[in-house]
């Protein structure tokens, strides 16, 4: 079941997707936008070494591992969240989660353009139909876009830019012979290191005392970031970089059902029907990965 990248994408999608309750729970008590990734890569770092060492399997990583980590979590995690939280203040919300949501359509892009396994017809309509739905939920819940100055339009592109050659370079320099498990422990390393290095250079600390004001939520959080990224990296390995893109779709929504659930949230109709329409394109591309894998199966 862990090989089967449909399963992957809704099991990751809906761990990330609790990561925006929790962080909304962690910036109404006042704890640092950089403690709380530092948090999620913490507890992937303790729950996979906990994982291969009590298998046996944890070991020195050679070479090529400590490149592809280092890389990855610099681009794909440290990089991407530095960008949306020095952004958010300055473009708004709205229009980061639009740049979020292009992140499916850029990969797409870039698989092609490096002639990568592209999706079918069937999955890139499910790629758009999502970045539609995508766009809709971001827009509703912003009120509208703000007006935004050329330059940090550009600025803010980088975002989608950001995640997707972080998608494709884990396909092109997956090590060969190395393990997802092994990949997401020295990659959540090498972010926790550069998070870490953000908080001493900028507050003079960790700051490790602010999670007191959420336990439950620092809690929850470490716990769905060890929980998280066994998942993400076999989603990588399994299904691709444009099926994994597709995680912030599923986690938009899983997001909006948790914050009106757990945190009395409410959203405008225009939202719900951008969820929808999200749902919709996330299922004609399991379907198109599922043909896929038929015909994979019937070749052999």
């Amino acid at each position: 079941m862990l090989n089967n990248p449909a399963v992957l994408l809704v099991l990751s999608g809906f761990l990330i997707g609790a990561n925006f309750p929790l962080g909304k729970l962690a910036s109404n008590a006042g704890i640092s936008p950089i403690l709380w990734p530092l948090l999620i890569s913490a507890g992937a770092v303790v729950g996979m070494a906990a994982l291969l060492a009590g298998s046996g399997k944890l070991q020195r990583p050679n070479r090529a591992v400590l490149r592809f980590s280092l890389l990855s979590g610099l681009i794909s995690f440290f990089a991407a969240n530095i960008l949306v939280f020095a952004l958010i203040p300055i473009v708004g919300s709205g229009y980061v989660g639009i740049m979020f949501a292009m992140s499916p359509v850029v990969t797409l892009g870039l698989a092609i353009l490096f002639r990568l396994k592209a999706p079918s017809r069937i999955g890139v309509i499910g790629v758009f139909i999502g970045f539609i739905g995508a766009c809709l939920v971001a827009y509703s819940r912003q009120g509208g876009v703000e007006a935004v100055a050329l330059a940090w339009i550009a600025v803010a592109f980088l975002i989608p830019t950001t995640l997707a050659v972080g998608n494709i370079y884990r396909t092109i320099g997956w090590p060969a012979g190395a393990s997802p498990d092994d990949l997401a422990l020295w990659t959540n390393v090498f972010a926790s290191i550069a998070y870490i290095l953000v908080l001493l250079f900028y507050s003079g600390g960790l700051q490790l005392g602010q999670l007191a004001d959420a336990p439950v939520a620092a809690f929850l959080q470490f716990a769905a970031g060890a929980l998280t990224f066994p998942l993400y990296f076999r989603l990588q390995k399994f299904g691709g970089p444009v099926l994994l893109s597709q995680l912030g779709y599923i986690a938009a929504a899983v997001g909006m059902a948790a914050a009106t659930l757990f945190l009395g949230e409410r959203y405008p109709a225009l939202t719900w029907v951008g969820a929808l329409i999200i749902l919709v394109g996330i299922g004609l591309s399991i379907r198109a990965q599922a043909l896929e894998a038929v015909e994979e199966a019937a070749q052999r």
